[in-house]
């Protein structure tokens, strides 16, 4: 208990903005230019994940102990399935195993820092936690000092300058920066360049960061768009719709409302719906989990970025066999996973190839 109350502390006297700049980071195509070697190990390595398993070959002398920690209370199914995908994996790679998982609100420091505490204190092989908020990285940091537990960084691509050659095992998900393009093409392509946009953000982090920032640089750059409001939702679906309500009252002229994730899309619908706007103001998912894409097939959303969400799980997996089999040269320091573009009136057949690939494990 004083162990937990003394990391309590430590995070909460951490001041360092971790995401002041997008200059603390690695973009994926600046990593492998630097680090030459990265890009044919991901090519390689995303071979692997797409093919069928095959089972590991060494001898494993006791079950991989692994723990999850995923801020996946949240309607969006992208956590709930990438366990999934990852524990199916696991078994057809015939990886012996225990696996304890928690799942928390997206901005639950404390109760996240409690898991993560028990995970090192229970002699934990594998942990697989994700990086948001910036009073994650210290315990982060913490982690990756010790040689165990090996750490997987889930829904970030971009490893941390700071951390230089000392890095977690394995970063994994779907590159935000460039999902947010695909978004912010598709709304340069649907609104001549012009008129005035809001964006919700999730949590005053790295993914919102990473998501909506980077989204309104973009739309600097190439247009004449005006953000007229710009609101953190903490990931909430009915914070969402009340700064909706805020948003659509200060602004008679909006063309479209960015939303960072699928909680914050569906709040933004049910506003909408409210006040008969479905159609008139456009509104974005991010992530393209089943809500989302059953929104857009009853035209409440426009458009989404479709992750290919069980090659995330897949990709831990066999990240794990690889290290078990003594192949830590072959396992490359990120894995970012495809992305396709789903849109409103989207032929049901290419929809249902995307969503095939997509839940290939989860379905």
């Amino acid at each position: 208990m004083q162990l937990y109350l003394k990391f309590i502390l430590l995070l909460s006297f951490l001041t360092t903005s971790l995401f002041a700049s997008d200059s603390k980071y690695w973009l994926v195509e600046d990593f492998q230019k630097i680090n030459p070697v990265e890009k044919i190990l991901s090519e390689n390595f995303n071979t692997i994940v797409q093919n069928e398993s095959v089972p590991i070959t060494s001898t494993q002398n006791k079950p991989a102990k692994i723990v999850i920690v995923y801020p996946g209370n949240q309607l969006s199914d992208y956590w709930r399935r990438s366990k999934l995908s990852f524990q199916k994996r696991l078994d057809e790679l015939n990886i012996k195993y225990n696996l304890v998982d928690y799942f928390t609100k997206p901005a639950a420091l404390r109760e996240q820092s409690k898991q993560l505490l028990k995970a090192i204190k229970s002699d934990t092989d594998y942990l697989v936690f994700t990086l948001d908020i910036k009073k994650h990285s210290k315990f982060i940091e913490r982690i990756i000092s010790n040689k165990k537990p090996k750490l997987i960084l889930q829904n970030i691509t971009t490893p941390l300058k700071k951390w230089a050659n000392k890095q977690p095992f394995f970063y994994v998900g779907f590159d935000h920066v460039i999902g947010s393009k695909m978004l912010a093409k598709y709304y340069l392509e649907n609104s001549n360049k012009k008129g005035s946009y809001a964006v919700l953000y999730g949590t005053n982090g790295y993914v919102s960061s990473m998501r909506g920032q980077e989204f309104i640089n973009f739309m600097n750059e190439y247009s004449h768009l005006k953000l007229v409001d710009s609101y953190y939702t903490n990931f909430n679906k009915e914070k969402a719709m009340a700064v909706t309500n805020e948003i659509l009252d200060a602004n008679k002229k909006l063309d479209f409302i960015y939303a960072c994730s699928t909680d914050i899309a569906l709040g933004v619908v049910e506003v909408l719906k409210q006040r008969k706007l479905i159609g008139k103001i456009k509104v974005n998912g991010w992530g393209g989990g089943s809500s989302e894409l059953e929104a857009i097939s009853k035209n409440l959303l426009d458009v989404t970025v479709m992750r290919m969400n069980d090659d995330n799980g897949v990709a831990m997996a066999e990240a794990i066999k690889l290290d078990l089999e003594g192949k830590n040269k072959e396992i490359p320091q990120i894995y970012s996973g495809d992305f396709k573009l789903v849109k409103k009136g989207i032929n049901q057949k290419t929809l249902k190839e995307f969503k095939d690939r997509a839940f290939r494990y989860t379905k």
